[in-house]
């Protein structure tokens, strides 16, 4: 199957019936991505009449090691039977599920048109079940007024006293439970109270009908290709810089170009820290340099899923506490 414009977080179904998540733009040499659902008869889910269960990151890894080590890192366009695109689900869900159909009119209402939204994660190939969250994608320039709206949302509800959620479709805060909960998830290296700091400005998730929800970017079809080069290893370090631009902070990965005498820019793979600095602030960021084939030199955070010794924190940010 051609996979033309296939983008970050469409989901693909081999022609083994294993579904797997895109993780980058660049296929070259492939589409990366990574296993997400196996077959299996006793799944705790269902599509086209195929059992499904799903598989944590670290899993997937040891999995295809031992089972389909090319697909790895990346999958072969020829093996792929079906494409998931995020924003062809959306128009379906808006009938199926009341939650994202208020997120959608919400949006709607922000100028964002419909065919700039999307949904990833379980729901994209209508494999979520109770409990699962609600992964919505918004395309370039249209996240951020959606980041804006669900804000504004959110601080509308809390002032009228239904930031508890007495409507099950209000839009609300997360609350400390729940992000104890996420913090837990991430295991990120830096504290708890440095954590929510972050996460509280960074205003792309919350609560609606009990789920929590957040705001995925994806880049638009006009800042569009993108060719991802992986670096030669030069040793792990730690910097601080300040950000001159972060107009991809929330991208993944995250791209931060920085004011360095070494370093151009920090690249973040592991989403704690997407949208983690604002342009003009100075960061603090522990991770993997790596040497560009044009010799520039950039940082990594991000390694591995949940990255050991590895960081980024907004000084400014933190100085302001």
């Amino acid at each position: 199957m051609c996979a033309t414009n296939i983008r970050l977080r469409d989901f693909v179904i081999m022609d083994n019936d294993w579904i797997f998540a895109v993780s980058g733009y660049d296929q070259t040499g492939g589409v990366p991505a990574v296993l997400r659902y196996l077959p299996d008869r006793d799944g705790d889910r269902e599509l086209d009449g195929v059992r499904y269960r799903k598989i944590d990151f670290d899993d997937s890894s040891g999995f295809l090691e031992e089972n389909r080590p090319s697909w790895k890192f990346r999958v072969p366009e020829d093996a792929i039977s079906r494409i998931f695109r995020t924003e062809e689900r959306v128009p379906s869900l808006v009938k199926e599920d009341l939650r994202v159909a208020v997120i959608v009119d919400l949006l709607e209402k922000a100028g964002i048109p419909l065919d700039k939204m999307g949904v990833t994660g379980s729901m994209l190939p209508g494999l979520q079940i109770a409990g699962s969250d609600i992964d919505f994608v918004v395309y370039g320039k249209y996240w951020f007024l959606a980041r804006d709206a669900i804000i504004q949302e959110i601080a509308k509800n809390k002032d009228s006293g239904d930031s508890e959620g007495s409507d099950p479709l209000c839009v609300t805060e997360i609350s400390e439970e729940m992000w104890h909960r996420i913090y837990a998830k991430r295991v990120p290296e830096i504290s708890f109270e440095e954590f929510l700091v972050h996460e509280l400005r960074k205003g792309n998730r919350g609560m609606i009908g009990g789920t929590y929800f957040d705001l995925l970017f994806v880049r638009d079809h006009d800042q569009l290709p993108v060719q991802q080069e992986r670096g030669a290893d030069r040793n792990r370090c730690t910097i601080t810089a300040p950000v001159v631009n972060a107009d991809l902070a929330f991208d993944n990965p995250a791209v931060y170009e920085i004011d360095h005498p070494v370093i151009s820019e920090i690249l973040c793979y592991t989403h704690t820290y997407a949208g983690q600095a604002l342009a003009g602030e100075t960061v603090e960021a522990r991770g993997m340099m790596e040497e560009l084939s044009d010799h520039r030199r950039r940082l990594v955070v991000g390694t591995s899923r949940e990255p050991v010794d590895e960081w980024m924190r907004s000084l400014s940010l933190l100085s302001g506490l």
